[in-house]
C-alpha cells in the first residue's frame, strides 16, 4: 500500500527506528530486573553482566560466520582502541545506573536519559555537522527548558543523571563512526571488559562475598540471565544508530527514561510533585513537534 509507514519512510531508516525504540523499551523496563538483583552489589551485577553477555554474543558470532571479521579487528591496534574507549564508556554507564536503581535514584536516572538526547543533539552538531530544521530547534529548546525544570528541581548537582546522560552520549557517538559492526564491536566491547570481571569474580568467590552458585537459586539464574538484558538492547541499539540521524535517535531515546519515571513513581513509590508532571509534559509535547516534523519531511523527501 503507497500509504504504510515503510513505504513513507526509506527501508533503512524504517527499520533504524524499529531498532532503537525495541532497545529503548527494554531499557525503560529493565529497572524491574535490577530490583530483583537488589541484594547483590551493583559492581558484582556488572562483572556478571559483562561475562554473561561475552558468552552470549561469542556464540551469536559464531553461528553467523562473523569470526573472521571478528578475529581481524582484534588484529588492527587503532580499532581495538576505539573498542577500548567505548567498553570504557559503557561500563560506566551500567555501574552508575544500577546503582541509582538499586539505591532509590530512579528519578535521577530517568533524568539522566531526558538529558542524554540533548547531548546527542549536541555532539551531531559538533562533529558530525548534523543541522536541524526549525520545527526540530524548537523541540530542542522545549525539550531542554524541561530538562532544566527537573534540574533545578533537584536542587543539587545531578552527578547521576550527567554521568549517564555524558557516558551513553559519547558510546553512541563513537560507535556510529567506528568502522566496526555492531555485533562484532559489541562483542569485542565485552571481551576486552570479560578479562577483568572474570579474575574479580574468582577473588569474590574464593573469599566468600560473591553471590553466584552462594545466594539463592533465582540470584544465580537472573546474573546469568543478565547477558540477555544486556546484550540485546545495545545490538539492537547499534543496529539502530548505523541507520538514522544522531538527532533522531537521541529523541527516541525518551521511550527509556519515560517507561523509568512512569515505575518510579507507580510502582516503586520514588516522590512526584507538580513540577515534575509539567517537565514530563514539556518532554513528550517536544518528542511530538520532532516526530510529526520528521515523517512530513520524509514524505516530501519520497
Amino acid at each position: 500500500m503507497k500509504n504504510s509507514l515503510p513505504d513513507q519512510v526509506p527501508p533503512k531508516e524504517f527499520s533504524g527506528l524499529l531498532y532503537s525504540a525495541t532497545a529503548f523499551l527494554i531499557w525503560g523496563i529493565s529497572p524491574i530486573y535490577w530490583k530483583a538483583l537488589k541484594s547483590v552489589p551493583a559492581l558484582e551485577i556488572i562483572l556478571h553482566r559483562v561475562v554473561w553477555s561475552f558468552l552470549f554474543l561469542i556464540l551469536l558470532i559464531l553461528i553467523r560466520n562473523r569470526w573472521y571479521e571478528f578475529w581481524e579487528i582484534l588484529k588492527t591496534w587503532k580499532t581495538l582502541a576505539i573498542m577500548t574507549a567505548t567498553s570504557l564508556l559503557v561500563s560506566c554507564n551500567w555501574l552508575v545506573y544500577i546503582w541509582a536503581v538499586n539505591n532509590g535514584f530512579l528519578l535521577q536516572a530517568s533524568l539522566g536519559y531526558y538529558i542524554n538526547p540533548l547531548v546527542n543533539v549536541l555532539l551531531g552538531f559538533v562533529f558530525l555537522k548534523e543541522r536541524l530544521r526549525p520545527y526540530q530547534w524548537i523541540a530542542v529548546m522545549l525539550a531542554g527548558t524541561g530538562v532544566l525544570v527537573l534540574t533545578i528541581f533537584y536542587g543539587q548537582f545531578p552527578w547521576i543523571a550527567l554521568t549517564l546522560a555524558g557516558s551513553f552520549g559519547l558510546y553512541g557517538l563513537i560507535r556510529k563512526v567506528s568502522p566496526v559492526g555492531s555485533l562484532v564491536g559489541l562483542t569485542i566491547e565485552t571481551l576486552l571488559l570479560t578479562i577483568p570481571s572474570v579474575i574479580w569474580l574468582i577473588y569474590l568467590d574464593s573469599n566468600g562475598s560473591g553471590s553466584f552458585l552462594h545466594a539463592r537459586i533465582q540470584i544465580t539464574f537472573l546474573l546469568m540471565g543478565a547477558s540477555i538484558v544486556t546484550a540485546l538492547p545495545l545490538l539492537l541499539f547499534n543496529l539502530g544508530a548505523r541507520r538514522i540521524t544522531l538527532a533522531t535517535l537521541g529523541f527516541m531515546q525518551y521511550i527509556a527514561p519515560s517507561c523509568m519515571f512512569v515505575m518510579a513513581v507507580f510502582i516503586f513509590n520514588e516522590p512526584f510533585i507538580k513540577t515534575q508532571f509539567i517537565s514530563f509534559i514539556m518532554i513528550w509535547t517536544a518528542l511530538g513537534i520532532y516526530s510529526a516534523d520528521s515523517v512530513v519531511h520524509y514524505r516530501k523527501t519520497n
